[in-house]
């Protein structure tokens, strides 16, 4: 296809070949096309389509003209619908639009509903045309309809599937979300716009002075906007649920984390009620006091005052969020006026009663005076940052509702710092202008005047005409430091003022008996605590944690009625104090773990700013109050070991994850810088167990000496037509791994779809692991059944283990009696627990229809039995004979179960005998040492038996000992086999020979002609001349049985040298009846041979 740049590509000539894809060049700019001719950039493209010449064609370009029909195909990120016909995904009307090719197919264009999780509320999650489905032929006798074809391309369904057309009512209707403001704005100013602004911002400014003091507002904000800038980068790191700080947390750091902080933030939240009640109730008998109205005492009034309160809180929030949220502007309107009313006063001019108690309006000189600090006795700058810190927080106010926002990743950050600003403007204007318009210390005497011709002690107040001096010698009831009421002194009306203390501690109270509830009823969604899972159930529409209401009810309740708040309250400081850490520390991890999930919209963060502001807020912790702090830290703790114990069934893809991956890959590589050396030899199995759950026992024994030390890999080959093999592999990879977390085995899963089972061993024994993480001993089962199978079973059996030696790979042949396959039993439990479940549908089917009369009930009986597959029951003296066979095969099963489990449990006193026959580098002697370690094999002692020379057993006994002794391995015994190479009894012999006589060819009783064609008919036999050249080596295959049969019989295990195979030269069948001869009527036995490379030294 050749391009031309000139103006002729522009026009819309009708394509030369029409069912061709259509490039067509056009001008994306929107000046004239007098300044688009002398433009020589690069020619942008348009949107193309498959498209026929009869068919319309929409093209779209940037023109002026047409720009506006490109927008109203994108409306927030999707297609829109301009008429009731228009559908965006619609390949088959005469308009194409983006999303189509023209053609159909099953491939899917990209959709958001394809990437929602399972029971999202913003919409349904739809699953696209899988890999395998759009990768393998089309099924011949599936047609695909035009509308089929289209709705699969889209995602809407697979071909066939019914498309149902009703319209089902929306759920989202009825629910209240709030935007920004209302939701985020609002809630984060009342709560950092507390009591302190009222009753103490004054005093912090008489100690520290207006310069210290901006300090101790200017750290504070530091720890809040910090906060709020990690806060927002992990908010717009995906859609944020209900939860607030604990959704936060322990979507980032995992439940571990978040299910420790959640705790007690709920906590704090509930008791933070309490604290702010009592606040008011405190003001309210304050103002009774002065009336002479008190009703039992001030105790007591607070009390009933705080209990009157909070219920009438407790109905505002059960009333639903739109109330609570209406009562919130109305208090944040009060509490603007109130602001409001105080800088007006100060404009206003002082009045002879107000000059007494220390404001004289703005005056240099008082600016001057309060600029420094001046501290009382016992208080300094870290105790007044203590003291102020708290009025700083509330900042997570509006991303603890974030379940009932409307867009939380755009309202959190918007709302959190806008609000964060404005407050600190506020504190720091009320600090300066306070600190301009009132003296330290005041008499409140309006006679205390300067008279003529007495001395000023140079004062800001003596200079404006009062003599104050006498403050110096006794406490004035006056001035910054000693009146905590001189912003209601300043104002112009002071009832206002308190109605804004009014407002701030009731729009703190309920936005704490709000977020409480809302954070609890996420911790219990979460079911991280079983026992809290009551409080996860929602009402109504908005899903409303009624439960958790009356639960952060009674828990403020009874804190207002205990009254002991002065010493809770800094532990409730340091709970919040303590989750912004954790926010902080969040947006650290996950920004350090790099993982490629971690991108944020909010671009304004740091990760080694966030890592200081978590410092900094666990700095702040113990400023505050050091106790407070470490009980903080040792609750935390106990819960975090809690959760990690409990091991919650969730997959948040947390930083922590990511981290660990990271820190996998990393020391993986690094491990392949560093050269093996033997110290830190250990076995790293690759097991063929097929599914681990079909053979336990060969599992077990492995994972007893891998297990903390070794890397274990159990590997399944899928043999037949690759198409099933590998979908069935793939199907039950994640099941298989899954059973091994379930039974708590330390170890992999892996598979591989092959032609025959000896090449997918092979592609194992050269794949599995990862640098220096390979495996170096192949461990599987005998093949009890060797006998019964093809001679290409056998052959790829034995050639397995040659394989193994190939690659340099340690073997490791494990047998039991009863053998390791249960998958027959597998099956049958599986049967039965479907029966059972029928039988319990049967039931439940039996009862409803109790109720029914008739032959209608009968009917519908019969029915919903044959809905599930019930089957006729079998005659009376078929089930008998079926008892019968069942009844021996449960013995046997119950047999082979039994065995399956026997290295689960725990080894009693005995010993583990290991015959060290030939030097493999240690392998043999390694693995039985590694099994004393071991909790259910340290009962066992070790009896090492070696071959020797009769005439020279002492000697070796004691050779043998001093190596045992320098490898520092412990044995109970040595014994020297001196008698090894001796002919076996006749009967052991004669068995043998039964056994292998099957296998035999016997050429030499035949003629050359037969014996040679025999040979070639069945090459898997033994011949007669490889018996004879071979008698010594199975004679002693025998010899060492009866020797094993004598010495260690009554072993728990028996770990024994495996004889090597010279590769063709000693047959498969011969082999395997070494193996079968050497291991009968014996306790479990463990044949082993290393790759004869050291894996013991003696060396330091």
């Amino acid at each position: 296809m050749s391009m031309n740049n000139s103006s002729n590509v522009f026009l819309d000539a009708a394509p030369t070949h029409p069912n061709r894809f259509q490039v067509n060049v056009i001008n994306e700019s929107h000046e004239s096309s007098a300044a688009a001719d002398g433009n020589h950039d690069p020619p942008h493209y348009e949107e193309t389509s498959f498209v026929d010449e009869a068919h319309n064609r929409l093209r779209i370009s940037f023109r002026p003209g047409n720009q506006e029909l490109y927008d109203n195909f994108l409306q927030n990120g999707e297609t829109a619908k301009t008429d009731a016909s228009f559908h965006a995904y619609d390949s088959h009307t005469n308009t194409y639009y983006l999303q189509t090719f023209g053609h159909n197919t099953m491939d899917a264009v990209p959709k958001i509903d394809y990437y929602r999780n399972t029971g999202s509320i913003s919409g349904v999650k739809m699953n696209r045309p899988s890999l395998y489905e759009i990768h393998e032929q089309l099924a011949k006798n599936v047609a695909v309809t035009p509308g089929s074809a289209d709705r699969v391309a889209n995602g809407d369904g697979m071909p066939g599937e019914e498309q149902s057309e009703n319209k089902e009512e929306d759920p989202n209707a009825g629910i209240v979300k709030f935007g920004w403001v209302k939701g985020v704005l609002v809630r984060c100013m009342l709560n950092i716009w507390g009591v302190m602004l009222f009753i103490r911002l004054s005093w912090i400014v008489g100690e520290a002075g207006i310069g210290l003091g901006v300090i101790v507002i200017g750290l504070s904000v530091v720890v809040t906007t910090l906060t709020g800038i990690s806060m927002s980068a992990i908010c717009t790191n995906g859609v944020v649920r209900g939860g607030g700080a604990y959704y936060l947390i322990s979507r980032s750091l995992g439940p571990e984390f978040g299910g420790s902080i959640g705790l007690i933030f709920a906590f704090a939240n509930a008791v933070a009620v309490a604290m702010y009640v009592v606040g008011f109730a405190e003001t309210v008998v304050d103002l009774l006091a002065e009336s002479n109205s008190i009703m039992v005492d001030k105790s007591n009034d607070i009390r009933i005052i705080g209990s009157i309160t909070v219920v009438i809180l407790l109905g505002i929030s059960v009333a639903g969020m739109e109330w609570e949220a209406k009562a919130q502007v109305i208090l944040l309107v009060i509490l603007l006026i109130a602001i409001a009313n105080f800088f007006i006063g100060t404009v206003i001019p002082s009045n002879q009663e107000k000059n007494s108690r220390g404001f004289f309006n703005y005056q240099a000189s008082i600016f001057a005076e309060n600029f420094g600090p001046s501290f009382t006795e016992g208080e300094g700058f870290f105790s007044v940052f203590a003291i102020f810190f708290p009025a700083a927080t509330g900042i997570l106010a509006g991303a603890n509702i974030s379940g009932d926002l409307e867009d939380p990743q755009d309202a959190i950050p918007r709302g959190t710092m806008l609000a964060i600003f404005i407050t600190t403007i506020a504190y720091l204007a009320v600090a300066i202008c306070v600190g301009a318009c009132v003296v330290r210390d005041a008499t409140g005497n309006v006679n205390d005047t300067i008279i003529s011709g007495m001395n000023c002690n140079g004062s800001a107040a003596c200079g404006l005409g009062y003599d104050f001096s006498r403050c110096l010698n006794q406490k004035c009831p006056y001035g910054l430091m000693n009146n905590f009421q001189v912003m209601s002194m300043v104002s112009g009306f002071a009832p206002l003022i308190t109605a804004g203390i009014f407002s701030a501690t009731l729009s703190s109270a309920l936005a704490s008996l709000v977020s409480a509830p809302k954070v609890f009823q996420a911790l219990c969604k979460d079911n991280i605590y079983k026992g809290l899972h009551f409080f996860a159930k929602g009402y109504g529409k908005n899903n409303e944690p009624l439960r958790g209401y009356i639960l952060t009810f009674v828990i403020a309740l009874a804190f207002i009625l205990i009254a002991e708040l002065n010493v809770i309250a800094p532990i409730i400081s340091n709970f919040f104090l303590a989750s912004y850490a954790l926010i902080n520390f969040s947006c650290f991890h996950a920004s350090y773990a790099k993982s490629p999930g971690w991108r944020p919209a909010y671009g304004i963060y740091n990760m080694w700013v966030s890592l200081s502001g978590a410092i900094l807020c666990c700095a702040v912790m113990f400023v505050i109050n050091w106790w407070a702090a470490v009980i903080t830290y040792v609750i935390e703790f106990f819960l975090y070991i809690y959760v990690t114990y409990k091991k919650p069934d969730v997959n948040w893809g947390s930083s922590t994850q990511a981290l660990s991956y990271v820190s996998a890959l990393d020391n993986a590589l690094e491990l392949t810088t560093v050269e093996d050396h033997v110290k830190n030899f250990r076995p790293q199995c690759i097991v063929l167990t097929g599914g681990p759950m079909t053979r336990p026992a060969l599992l077990d024994i492995t994972h007893a000496f891998t297990k903390n030390s070794g890397l274990c890999i159990c590997c399944e080959v899928y043999v037949g037509p690759r198409k099933e093999c590998v979908k069935e592999m793939n199907s039950s990879m994640v099941k298989k791994q899954a059973w091994l977390l379930k039974n708590k085995i330390k170890a992999f899963y892996a598979a591989v779809a092959a032609d025959c089972f000896r090449d997918g061993v092979r592609s194992l024994l050269q794949a599995s692991g990862l640098g220096r993480m390979k495996p170096n001993t192949m461990v599987i089962g005998f093949k009890k059944n060797w006998r019964k199978a093809p001679p290409a079973e056998i052959e790829n059996y034995v050639g397995i283990i040659h394989d193994a030696f190939d690659f340099e790979i340690g073997v490791v042949i494990v047998r039991i009696s009863q053998g390791f396959d249960i998958s027959q039993v597998l099956q049958v439990q599986d049967e039965l627990e479907k029966l059972e479940q029928e039988r319990l549908a049967l039931e439940a089917t039996i009862k409803d229809n109790e109720s029914e009369e008739g032959s209608r009930g009968i009917r519908g009986l019969f029915k919903k039995a044959g809905k599930l597959n019930i089957t006729k029951q079998v005659p009376k003296k078929d089930s008998g004979i079926n008892t019968i066979q069942s009844m021996h095969v449960g013995e046997f099963n119950q047999r082979l179960v039994e065995a399956s489990t026997q290295f689960k449990k725990k080894q009693g006193k005995g010993t583990i005998d290991v015959w060290w026959l030939f030097d493999d580098g240690g392998l043999t002697l390694l693995i039985p040492y590694i099994l004393t370690l071991r909790k259910k094999w340290k009962d066992c002692k070790l009896r090492i038996y070696v071959g020797g020379k009769i005439n020279r057993i002492e000697e070796e006994k004691i050779v043998m000992a001093s190596l045992l002794s320098k490898f520092r391995i412990k044995f109970a015994d040595i014994h020297i086999i001196g008698d090894i190479n001796i002919k076996p009894n006749k009967e052991s012999w004669k068995f043998f020979e039964e056994m292998i006589e099957p296998y035999r060819l016997h050429e030499s009783c035949k003629d050359l002609t037969t014996a040679e064609k025999l040979k070639r008919e069945t090459p898997w036999k033994i011949t007669d001349s490889e018996l004879e050249a071979f008698k010594e080596k199975s004679y002693r295959q025998v010899r060492l049985n009866e020797l094993l049969q004598e010495h260690s019989r009554a072993a728990n295990l028996i770990v024994l040298s495996l004889p090597v195979a010279r590769k063709a030269t000693i047959s498969d069948i011969l082999y395997m009846a070494w193996l079968e001869i050497l291991t009968k009527n014996l306790p479990p036995v463990l044949l082993v041979r290393g790759n004869h490379k050291n894996v013991l030294t003696f060396y330091s």
